[in-house]
């Protein structure tokens, strides 16, 4: 079993890499319903509606052409790469919608971002 550096990472939409993205993280749940019933020792439940959502911080970069896909509000493709982008690696791969960009700065920092991308449909493993 390996296990990988966070530096070795990327995020792109469709095929552009998100530039100057300092972390990332990926959440995929489901929602249950309990199917317990009179007579039963322990609660029981059954799976529901999965979710996923992609969220990030970065340094703002107006040129960077990944940035610039990041619009309020559409539909785009995440590609998340946890292991890097190499023949054989696994990534994580679904259509979004892209629900937050905020910028901050403050006067002894960087311009930074914060985004988020909410699914829109099932997330897929794949391998490069």
């Amino acid at each position: 079993m390996a296990n990988h550096l966070g530096r070795e990472g990327t995020v792109k939409i469709s095929s552009t890499t998100i530039g100057e993205l300092r972390n990332y993280a990926l959440a995929h749940s489901s929602d249950v319903v309990e199917d317990s019933v009179i007579g039963d020792i322990y609660r029981t439940r059954k799976a529901t509606m999965k979710t996923w959502s992609v969220s990030g911080d970065l340094f703002w970069d107006e040129a960077d052409a990944g940035q610039i896909a990041l619009t309020i509000g559409s539909s785009v493709t995440v590609n998340l790469y946890p292991e890097g982008a190499d023949s054989g690696d696994s990534y994580y791969s679904g259509g979004g919608i892209v629900t937050k960009f905020d910028i901050s700065a403050a006067f002894d920092g960087m311009v930074e971002g914060s985004i988020s991308i909410e699914g829109n449909g099932a997330l897929s493993s794949v391998t490069v």
